[in-house]
């Protein structure tokens, strides 16, 4: 399930959401507009056994979105 990152074309907010195969379009989470720019992203993976679970981003208050803390899909 990747995550997408996009911009409105009508307010201009920046977001990403996460897109399942059968997700209904996206929309914006300021305006609810449906014209949006799929912005060009990097990606992670996280592979091997060597990762631990203290070593991947905390919860919504440091997962380093850029609005800040809170701001992420995943509250």
């Amino acid at each position: 399930m990747p995550i997408f990152e996009y911009s409105c074309n009508s307010c201009g907010k920046e977001f990403e959401t996460l897109v399942r195969g059968s997700s209904p379009a996206p929309e914006c989470p300021a305006c609810h507009g449906s014209k949006l720019h799929k912005k060009l992203s990097a990606f992670a993976a996280i592979t091997g056994s060597t990762v631990t679970r203290t070593e991947l981003p905390g919860e919504c208050q440091s997962c380093g979105h850029p609005d800040g803390p809170g701001a992420c899909q995943f509250n």
